[in-house]
């Protein structure tokens, strides 16, 4: 069986962790976690990065940070994981959804104006399998109606828009490091901010509510609480296991790459034959090889494609379920404007298997079976 996803492990990881259950230090802001900070800002040039225990909480930090409340409302694509949308729901705002592109699967940059109102607070761009949002106009459209920008950038690690990492244009940008990420520390992630001065409030929300982070640099002589807060530190044990394929970053993402681009060109015939779609990378946009999908005629078509793979030991799979349409969508968020292309795109969408270490001879037989399916 081909999975659809394996996580990424570089030898070096065990020796790292060994080190830090050796030095007795295992626990959050440890050498490994500073390690994936520094290396995280060097590389996307964010004012500071601090790792979480998830994208997911890196989010909830981001909207911490924002002061965002009940009754405000917070413009977002409903094809996303619930994660974007909970942040907000959590402090009592409203998500708005708007449609998305059909070509880029992410949200239209055309449809959040007119979704705009009094109590509309800030946006959140979802960069969908790394690839970027178009995000000069959405910036432009936040800086006229002075609302702020949090990117989710789950999926968008060393991928970039017109020269700039994604996660860095927005005021707040959230990173994953789940397993099926490009990168991996099991359960993880990471907030990255864009201005100087937000940095003291996130560390103080990051510990607690307490200034023990200024603590430690030996600029309070004991620390205090501060504000609100919560524990979103991972174990220095993660953060080494991360680290090691932070050191060989490039060469993960060139063997992703790679594999995408073989994907492509086996599979574009069909796509040129009209039988299915292939991703599309607007101009611009440099990605990161983090996903690789195929779009089906409908959704019957898709279930028996995915059964096919599965009869020949080859397991592909779809996505999100638009999030207005579940139950807490429908309950906490409201879709503004037509669902021309959110609900139809998503039900044609196919992931197929991408992970570092899947071998172009493995890509090779999974794009004829695709062949031998549309055959």
């Amino acid at each position: 069986m081909i999975n659809f996803n394996v996580p990424p492990y570089v030898e070096t990881a065990a020796g790292y962790i060994q080190e830090c259950v050796a030095n007795q230090k295992i626990c959050g802001d440890g050498v490994y976690t500073k390690k994936c900070n520094e290396w995280i800002e060097e590389r996307t040039g964010t004012a500071k990065c601090l790792l979480t225990t998830s994208c997911t909480h890196a989010t909830e930090m981001a909207a911490l940070l924002t002061q965002v409340g009940p009754g405000d409302e917070v413009i977002m694509p409903a094809y996303t994981f619930v994660s974007t949308a909970d942040a907000f729901v959590l402090r009592g705002a409203t998500p708005v959804f708007v449609d998305i592109r059909p070509d880029t699967m992410n949200i239209d940059e055309t449809k959040i104006e007119a979704a705009i109102t009094e109590r509309t607070k800030g946006i959140v761009p979802v960069h969908y399998a790394g690839i970027a949002c178009e995000m000069d106009t959405i910036m432009d459209i936040a800086k006229r109606h002075h609302l702020w920008v949090v990117e989710d950038a789950a999926q968008g690690i060393m991928a970039s828009y017109k020269g700039r990492p994604l996660g860095t244009l927005g005021d707040y940008g959230c990173f994953s490091f789940h397993e099926t990420k490009n990168y991996s520390m099991g359960e993880g992630g990471a907030l990255l901010i864009r201005d100087a001065e937000n940095i003291e409030n996130a560390e103080i929300i990051r510990e607690k509510g307490t200034d023990r982070s200024k603590y430690y640099r030996g600029q309070v002589d004991k620390y205090r609480w501060i504000s609100f807060g919560s524990s979103y530190l991972p174990s220095d044990m993660n953060a080494a296991y991360l680290y090691a394929q932070l050191e060989i970053a490039d060469e993960i993402n060139e063997a992703r790459l790679t594999v995408w681009n073989r994907y492509y060109e086996r599979l574009e015939c069909l796509a040129s034959a009209g039988k299915l779609a292939l991703p599309t990378v607007p101009k611009g946009c440099v990605h990161n090889g983090h996903m690789f999908y195929i779009k089906a005629k409908d959704m019957e078509e898709r279930t028996a494609l995915i059964n096919h793979m599965k009869e020949n030991e080859v397991l592909v799979v779809f996505h999100y379920v638009p999030l207005h349409t579940a139950p807490a969508g429908l309950k906490f968020g409201r879709f503004h404007g037509e669902d021309v292309y959110t609900t139809k795109e998503s039900e044609r969408l196919v992931r197929l298997p991408m992970y570092y270490g899947l071998t172009l001879e493995q890509v090779d037989y999974i794009c004829d079976k695709i062949v031998e399916f549309y055959s």
